[in-house]
């Protein structure tokens, strides 16, 4: 298992302090200092992270339907699937009545010890991915694709970063009880949307406790999301519009992720493939009938 070194030089700018001339004496708060007494200059400093270059399940193991899509979830088992930065699948993910299913913690966002986010350890490139989800009641989750494991130092030490910070995000929620169905702008953080960046339009979502179509299509950076039988969003990646949008969004250079800033841009990597993956965001979540088309 090798890993491959990527050594970016990103802007970390803070809000509160990196941003002005300096002269701030260090007094704002910032997590590491930008300026020092009487320099006038912003500064920059390199960050350091790692891709890691894991070896992908065979998908021959995995059946073919008379469609030609792969069927990478069984309805009986996790064959196939671990957990993001793991080598097992988290406990907290296990197969019930024919579903994929995470129990929550009940937390949100405050995942409890053995939960995690669950990906299919194999890396596609083009493809189109067809899958069914039924969200709890309140309810919130993702579906990750052309995801990256990636660490970073930290403090001195390596940690992982969020799925999220590598990977476009279909939007799972119950937009009738969930906060999030009302922030964001023009509802793009609702069912299907492209997570905080396109609001799926129609938004034809299901209520909580009913099942969903969700499909993903990528070919070449052109990306469609389709929920219940109708294309809901679309855009490309790898263009000037996909970096603007970025620059717009959380995910900004100059807000607080600017790695995620750095691997978005250039998402998939320098081979444009990655992860599929299933977001735990600590409520309940059903996904089955789970199957991947590779289009070459």
């Amino acid at each position: 298992m090798k890993q491959l070194l990527l050594v970016v030089s990103a802007l970390l700018m803070m809000a509160s302090c990196c941003q002005k001339k300096c002269g701030c004496q260090c007094n704002c708060g910032c997590p590491t200092c930008c300026c020092t007494s009487g320099d006038s200059t912003d500064k920059s400093a390199k960050v350091e992270y790692k891709v890691a270059d894991k070896a992908n399940v065979d998908l021959a193991q995995f059946p073919q339907d008379a469609d030609g899509y792969y069927v990478i979830f069984d309805g009986k088992t996790l064959n196939g699937w671990r957990g993001y930065g793991k080598d097992e699948a988290p406990q907290s993910w296990t197969v019930e009545d024919g579903a994929i299913k995470l129990k929550g913690s009940g937390t949100g966002e405050a995942q409890v010890e053995g939960g995690g986010d669950l990906i299919f350890a194999h890396k596609f490139k083009d493809f189109t991915l067809e899958l069914e989800y039924k969200i709890s009641k309140g309810g919130n989750s993702g579906i990750f694709y052309l995801a990256q494991e990636v660490t970073a130092n930290i403090d001195g030490k390596d940690e992982y970063l969020p799925i999220w910070q590598s990977a476009s995000e279909f939007q799972v929620l119950d937009n009738a009880n969930h906060p999030d169905a009302q922030l964001g702008v023009d509802g793009n953080r609702q069912a299907a949307s492209l997570y905080d960046m396109i609001p799926a339009k129609p938004q034809n979502a299901k209520p909580f406790g009913e099942w969903n179509k969700a499909k993903i299509m990528v070919y070449k950076g052109t990306v469609i999301h389709a929920q219940n039988e109708q294309n809901v969003v679309e855009y490309h990646l790898w263009t000037p519009k996909w970096t603007e949008m970025l620059k717009a969004s959380k995910f900004s250079p100059n807000g607080d992720f600017p790695i995620a800033y750095e691997l978005l841009n250039n998402m998939g990597g320098e081979n444009h493939e990655g992860y599929i993956g299933l977001q735990d965001h600590g409520d309940d979540v059903w996904y089955r009938n789970i199957r991947v088309k590779v289009m070459e």
